[in-house]
């Protein structure tokens, strides 16, 4: 099976996310996306992340009426920071019998020779990468590995999300329903 990997903190997940997972696993020729929740991302500060379990408890939430989308735990007994090229290396030996691509936003591909071992996810893994307004892709949207879509987005953030939540605004229609009415009953990021 030929699955993409979007790696993200999902903090919260919202429907943007949504949008992005779904158009790849329907309009390219993955078979599924797997919605890889990043315990720390080598780029991101902790201290605003929601605990990871209530991270991973809101995708699953949020795909489980999609059979094309998955969430995963995959990185969270990995060291940290998470490294995507550690967690490639771990998932495709879990399960050798899968094609993983690399799902990403374009404004990460003009930043890619940044990340660990760069060269390496390239020479070993396709990278589908949706444009992202306002970024420019650099150097990298022309190799060979990597492919460009026009998934349609909306101008949404997590930040955003969290920030009506703390000042008692409605977040309805920012992420899916499932998801809503958890944190409409809970106190997560309160």
């Amino acid at each position: 099976m030929k699955i993409g990997l979007f790696f993200g903190s999902f903090n919260p997940i919202h429907v943007g996310h949504l949008i992005i997972g779904n158009y790849m696993a329907n309009q390219t020729d993955l078979e599924q996306v797997w919605y890889v929740v990043s315990p720390q991302n080598p780029f991101k500060d902790k201290k605003s992340l929601a605990r990871d379990h209530d991270r991973l408890h809101l995708v699953e939430l949020a795909v489980e009426e999609n059979d094309k989308l998955r969430a995963s735990n995959i990185e969270f007994n990995l060291p940290k920071p998470s490294y995507t090229i550690d967690t490639l290396v771990h998932i495709q030996e879990k399960y050798p019998q899968h094609e993983f691509v690399l799902i990403m936003g374009g404004d990460n591909l003009m930043t890619f020779n940044k990340w660990k071992n760069y060269d390496i996810i390239l020479r070993d893994y396709n990278l589908y990468v949706y444009s992202r307004p306002g970024y420019d892709l650099g150097d990298l949207a022309t190799h060979e590995k990597v492919r460009l879509f026009d998934a349609p987005q909306m101008k949404i953030s997590a930040s955003f999300i969290r920030k009506c939540i703390k000042e008692n605004h409605s977040i309805q229609y920012l992420v899916s329903e499932p998801v809503y009415d958890y944190l409409l009953s809970s106190s997560l990021y309160r």
